[in-house]
């Protein structure tokens, strides 16, 4: 049997990060029609969003087991195809608390597809001898709108959130029909593919610490802008209601257009440099925004952070899928906890002092991501694969 091109496998594992950002992409944007429907309050809201990330951080002690005895390919397909099914209790549920539940368990299969196509992302790149995961993780944006603007169309014909998600799940199994054919099996070389083997547990190393420190902090930098940035610029800059949400645009195209390129800067400088270089761009753009004040250098330092931040996370998934299904496991739930923990703690310094102060803990955290990084052992290049 041939081996597949490399341009082959790789659209098989994007269409994995497609269909992740549309999946949710799916069923947040129907959440005002959930609200209504379960008369929830903004808080209860919240919390529901809060227990799907909850549920993806708490699942790192099963994807390490279902990593070892699955494998990538095997757990991305089951994962995603519980993602498809629970859709259905999310458009018909009757009461709050299933909706916790179901919300809860939609984290868990998130938190598995996430391990999963990462490895195999990271698999590719040592296989083929070429970066790709970058844009492996641009198309996660645009499945993400996708979603949105599925969801935009459908609203237009019917309210039906049952209709709107069935169609969603319909075009979710076409997507992963087509992508299941070329996705890698496991070739038992590496530490990242060999399901079923037994391995002594043991504490992670310091190098998986500092790897889950780079991917926290980058969480933090990167989620915070679309929690906070529109509220800086409304009620700090005094920006205009038309002009305020301009800063998760900024930042959203500035990301996806770096990481549609990041891949060639990797083959060039090395994923080290990538990184400490995208993180204190962040940094350092942010902070001069903040002291300088107005909407325009605002909106600077905001694409300043969208442009550094757009590598950190593809390159860390990478060097912890070097390190062995545990160690990729554990750090992509200290992602999940760094998106969880970051509005929340830019919130609290806001409270106790001022919106400037908060946003300033994103600038640090990206500082963070710098001083990490400068300790990580990165893979300076692809190597290409012997023969």
């Amino acid at each position: 049997m041939p081996t597949p091109s490399f341009r082959r496998v790789k659209w098989s594992i994007a269409a994995l990060f497609c269909f992740l950002g549309f999946q949710y992409g799916t069923w947040v944007s129907r959440l005002p029609a959930l609200g209504t429907r379960l008369d929830l309050g903004a808080g209860e809201v919240g919390l529901l969003l809060m227990a799907c990330g909850a549920g993806a951080a708490a699942s790192f002690p099963l994807v390490a087991v279902l990593m070892r005895r699955l494998g990538a390919r095997r757990l991305s397909l089951a994962s995603a195809l519980g993602l498809v099914v629970v859709l259905a209790p999310l458009a018909a549920v009757p009461d709050y608390p299933l909706a916790l539940v179901a919300v809860c368990a939609d984290g868990v299969a998130v938190g598995c597809l996430n391990v999963a196509m990462n490895a195999q992302g990271a698999a590719l790149e040592r296989t083929y001898g070429r970066t790709a995961m970058s844009q492996l993780h641009a198309t996660f944006s645009a499945g993400l709108l996708a979603g949105a603007l599925l969801s935009s169309g459908v609203t237009t014909l019917t309210g039906s959130v049952p209709v709107h998600f069935a169609v969603a799940g319909a075009l979710s199994l076409l997507l992963l029909a087509g992508a299941r054919p070329a996705l890698p099996a496991p070739t038992g070389s590496g530490p990242a593919s060999g399901p079923g083997r037994r391995r002594r547990r043991s504490l992670p190393s310091w190098t998986t610490l500092l790897m889950g420190c780079a991917m926290a902090f980058g969480t933090i930098t990167e989620g915070a802008m679309n929690d906070w940035s529109t509220l800086y610029l409304k009620d700090v800059v005094k920006a205009s209601a038309s002009v305020a949400p301009l800063g998760i645009a900024v930042v959203s195209v500035m990301m996806l257009l770096a990481r549609s390129r990041a891949d060639r800067w990797r083959d060039r400088w090395g994923d080290g440099r990538v990184v400490r270089t995208g993180s204190a761009l962040a940094a350092v753009g942010l902070a001069l925004a903040l002291l300088a004040g107005g909407v325009v250098p605002t909106l600077l330092g905001f694409a300043c952070v969208g442009l550094g931040a757009a590598s950190v996370t593809p390159c860390v998934y990478v060097a912890a899928a070097e390190r062995g299904p545990d160690a990729l496991a554990l750090v992509a739930a200290m992602g999940t906890t760094g998106l969880l923990a970051g509005p929340a703690l830019i919130g609290f310094v806001a409270g106790a002092a001022n919106l400037t102060l908060g946003m300033a803990t994103v600038a640090v955290s990206a500082s963070i991501v710098t001083l990490t990084a400068l300790r990580i052992p990165w893979r300076a290049r692809i190597p290409a694969p012997a023969g």
